[in-house]
């Protein structure tokens, strides 16, 4: 069986280009980049010209990117790293309600150090007002975090205009781009963030690498203490081939994105299209338009989430309820229940992701299988009847 990958918002299989890449560091280029001698300057090298690299994909200049083992890192490190820089002018926070939980969970736990955040809520399609976020400014306000684009529903947040509330507040402004970044243009100047995390599996790179931008003059605290890696700043022997993955990943995805966004839109519509004109009962969750280019989360009422992903998984297709990183939780998304969804439409929910690699015949074969799964369920389902 030919199996049909469609969960690319949890984890993109690795490019071969990207591998490539890689391999002289997995072995005779083993050097430790700290290192004086030959070995660890080619080391220093490859991580200097990674680092132009993955610059060059968010417009950022090349000493304001630091290396970290991926987004979750890079989001508790902006978070813990600013409100404890910052604590002296103030200990509140604001984010918003649907935020990854990489963000959220270290927000939580800062209220447990005596910090007090706020989390914004968002519209029935999963959008952030802007004006919310300047109403909740506050004199002790250090720090505004808002991602650029969900990663359950894919919606996109209106980073530009966050943005140039933080930057006339005077207020370091966080974004996770983790699912944006490789997929849309960002530009961490248009934005105006200080601080922009990012990571590699998420566009065709390695995982456990990742990237926090923090722009130049802004105050941070380290999370990882020892030696004077990443300009004293994040100490550990750098993951030498693990960076060659993510530069080669982030220049890749720079070439391709116009190409890849505009193929994966097409596909993602007609994915969207003939599930929502095929299967009645089914709800788009998130902006139509206003969405990564390769994400469809719906809403299949009457039905488990789980159950789908169990039955189309035995036909070869691979999706997901959700944010992989909550698997097995049976709490609801709180994502869904953010926009308002009652608590049954978000159980009943699916994600659809789809990359470069995904073709017209796999969207075909879905939209051919997904319609009788969904009617044997509903004709098990109580809910339905």
């Amino acid at each position: 069986m030919n199996r049909i990958y469609l969960d690319n918002a949890a984890t993109t299989p690795l490019s071969p280009e990207v591998l490539e890449a890689m391999m002289p560091y997995l072995t005779g280029r083993y050097g430790n980049a700290s290192s004086i001698y030959d070995t660890g300057r080619d080391a220093r090298r490859a991580i200097d010209d990674a680092r132009k690299q993955v610059a060059g994909l968010i417009g950022a200049r090349t000493n304001e990117i630091h290396f970290t083992s991926g987004g979750t890192e890079s989001d508790n490190w902006a978070l813990k790293g600013i409100a404890f820089a910052r604590r002296s002018k103030g200990n509140h926070i604001i984010t918003s309600a649907i935020e990854h939980h990489a963000v959220l969970e270290t927000a939580r736990w800062l209220e447990t150090e005596g910090f007090d955040v706020t989390y914004l809520p968002v519209s029935a399609s999963g959008i952030v007002n802007p004006e919310d976020v300047k109403n909740a400014i506050k004199d002790r306000t250090i720090l505004i975090s808002i991602m650029a684009a969900n990663n359950e529903i894919g919606t996109l947040q209106p980073a530009e205009a966050i943005g140039a509330i933080a930057r006339e507040h005077k207020i370091p402004f966080h974004s996770d781009a983790v699912q944006a970044a490789g997929a849309i243009g960002v530009d961490v100047n248009a934005w105006q963030v200080d601080l922009l995390s990012l990571s590699g599996h998420k566009f065709h790179g390695p995982k456990g690498t990742g990237a926090l931008y923090v722009r130049s003059g802004t105050r941070i605290l380290p999370l990882l203490h020892g030696g004077a890696q990443e300009r004293n700043r994040r100490a550990g022997t750098e993951n030498v081939a693990g960076i060659v993955g993510l530069g080669k990943a982030a220049e890749r995805a720079g070439m391709m994105m116009d190409e890849n966004a505009e193929k994966i839109t097409r596909l993602r519509n007609i994915l969207i299209d003939g599930i929502t004109g095929a299967i009645p009962h089914v709800r788009l969750n998130g902006d139509r338009t206003n969405r990564l280019p390769n994400n469809a989360n719906l809403s299949f009422r009457y039905i488990e989430g789980e159950a789908l992903l169990l039955h189309l998984d035995l036909n070869g297709i691979a999706a997901s309820s959700g944010s992989a990183c909550a698997s097995g939780s049976l709490e609801p998304s709180h994502v869904l229940l953010g926009m308002g969804l009652a608590a049954e439409d978000a159980h009943s929910s699916l994600r659809f992701t789809l990359s470069e690699a995904t073709t017209h015949e796999e969207i075909n074969t879905v939209l051919a299988i997904l319609p009788g799964i969904v009617d044997k369920l509903r004709a098990m389902s109580p809910l339905a009847s």
